[in-house]
């Protein structure tokens, strides 16, 4: 296809391809640069406690030696069920420096669905904290989980000392104890897998992505060819970056890991939905760099006491994870004088596909163009493209695409095109300058009477009343039309009625876009990243 987003590349100041590392190196060498670059900075700031590179070096090296101490071959899942706590980063560099694969676990899964996950992955180790043991414990004998390893959100990793168990788990500093001297250094390539990062995907069951080291080496560079430039300054004074989002997210996982390759600490939130604990975080912490997503931000920018952060060294701030509302996107600029940048990505895709250049002004309510070496097309249910400014699934092409699904050929055959295109499941139309707006996702999509209605449309309109907070759009059944919208909406103003939605609408939205019900929720069911979960209302 012709790539008619290079004008925009070359206005932007952008590459159009990213060079990358030889093929026998992995993040590995990602580790090792970054502990030499910036050796004595801050890397992960959590509460009141704080790690320098140096110590992150030394105590994920100190993990992989004891991970291999316990037989583990290399390509052995290792599943990490923790919060953003000061023993993710080191769990995960431990994970990759000893040849194994991460396995990221949800912290608020239920035991069936962590069952699933670790017999689906095979994985032969979990860390979890003390408080999640017993729902590991429920499932455990049908596992193949070999090793528990337990620690708490309270324990310091400053000076970890060997300590005794109670029964056959093992507890983190002990792991920590173990001498450097034990550790390998494994032989690995870019070409190995590094990370099974679970999806819902586009079809059927929740099933691993398979990324490897080259997915995840090149989606960092393809993000610092972009972001880069206006994040320098990292080596000489202490810049933050905000992890508000989990990190066994991909989003915030990826984004963690290109702070790293700029210097930056990286300040750990436990829980982002507490916002006044977070505002205290960011006025103690000023954000230079801010990942998030709607929801969050649309929470802050609501929030009485936002205005006590300083904003005034913030360079970027992305949005991603679902879509950008404007209002979200006006109300930060407000705030900041600084655009919310929208971006767009799957766990598939390592996950960052396009953003919007920082050259941007304003807010597009767009994706933005594909990053270097990124192909997007818009396709046809037959896998033709379509032509510009014509609706299509988007499908992506890069080296940020996954392997494929683990253990799961038919389904990853499903997903991929023959020229080597994975099918994102998302609706979107990409313009003349190659920037891709998304419509919706395609499961999403109402048919009402023939005609299709995306929920983003409705959303996004009855999100501009005052008096919302937050509002979803569903499809429900109809006599008449098959389906029509169903509105759900959060009240800004415990005042607002129906008929006041109903009459800001009527002249926004066609006849058959326009919701037949509306109902009043006190909030709306999210996932762990703050994702609006229209499965749930329906």
């Amino acid at each position: 296809m012709s790539k008619v987003w290079q004008q925009t590349y070359i206005e932007a100041g952008i590459p159009d391809e990213i060079c990358l590392p030889p093929i026998s190196s992995s993040m590995i060498d990602i580790f090792e640069r970054n502990s030499k670059e910036f050796a004595d900075k801050t890397a992960y700031i959590f509460r009141d406690e704080k790690l320098s590179y140096k110590q992150v070096d030394h105590l994920s090296l100190k993990f992989a030696g004891f991970l291999q101490s316990l037989g583990l071959k290399k390509g052995a899942r290792v599943a990490v069920m923790l919060p953003n706590i000061l023993q993710y980063p080191i769990s995960v560099m431990g994970i990759l420096r000893a040849g194994l694969i991460l396995v990221n676990v949800n912290p608020l899964y239920t035991p069936r669905e962590l069952e699933h996950q670790l017999k689906d992955s095979g994985a032969e180790v979990i860390i979890v904290l003390d408080s999640l043991k017993n729902t590991f414990q429920q499932i455990a004998a049908n596992t193949a989980v070999k090793h528990l390893i337990v620690t708490s959100i309270n324990e310091s990793l400053v000076e970890p000392f060997a300590q005794t168990n109670n029964d056959e788990s093992i507890l983190f500093s002990s792991a920590l104890a173990s001498p450097i001297s034990t550790y390998t250094k494994p032989d690995l390539t870019l070409n190995d897998t590094a990370v099974l990062q679970y999806t819902g995907g586009t079809t059927g069951v929740s099933k691993g992505a398979e990324l490897t080291h080259l997915n995840l080496v090149s989606n960092l560079l393809q993000n610092n060819a972009i972001f880069g430039p206006i994040l320098l300054g990292g080596k000489q004074e202490q810049q933050n970056m905000i992890c508000a989002l989990p990190l066994y997210h991909i989003f915030a996982f990826q984004l963690s890991m290109m702070s790293q390759y700029v210097g930056f600490a990286c300040v750990l939130i436990l829980n982002p939905r507490d916002t006044p604990s977070l505002i205290n975080e960011m006025v103690k912490h000023p954000p230079v760099l801010f990942p998030s997503v709607n929801t969050l931000t649309n929470a802050l920018v609501n929030h009485e006491d936002i205005h006590k952060v300083d904003f005034s060294h913030i360079k970027l701030a992305t949005s991603g994870g679902m879509a950008t509302l404007p209002t979200t996107a006006e109300a930060w600029h407000k705030l900041t004088q600084k655009p919310l940048l929208e971006g767009y990505g799957l766990s598939e895709t390592s996950p960052v596909v396009s953003v919007n250049p920082p050259n941007i002004k304003g807010f597009t309510g767009k994706i933005g163009i594909p990053l270097p070496s990124t192909e997007i097309a818009i396709i046809d249910d037959n896998g033709q493209e379509v032509p510009l400014n014509q609706e299509g699934e988007i499908a992506v092409r890069g080296p940020q695409v996954m392997k494929g699904y683990w253990n799961r050929p038919e389904e990853t055959a499903q997903v991929m095109t023959h020229d080597g295109y994975f099918r994102t499941g998302d609706i979107g139309v990409m313009d003349s300058a190659g920037f891709v707006k998304i419509v919706d996702r395609k499961k999403d999509m109402i048919l009402v009477s023939g005609f299709n209605v995306y929920p983003n449309e409705i959303e996004e309109v009855v999100s501009r009343h005052p008096k919302v907070l937050e509002a979803a759009a569903i499809g429900v059944m109809d006599e008449k039309s098959g389906e029509v919208p169903k509105l759900f909406i959060v009240k800004k103003d415990i005042n607002l009625t129906e008929n006041e939605i109903f009459e800001f609408i009527s002249d926004k939205l066609t006849g058959y876009k326009q919701p037949k019900y509306i109902e009043f929720l006190g909030e709306l069911p999210k996932s762990n990243v703050g994702k609006i979960l229209r499965k749930e209302l329906r």
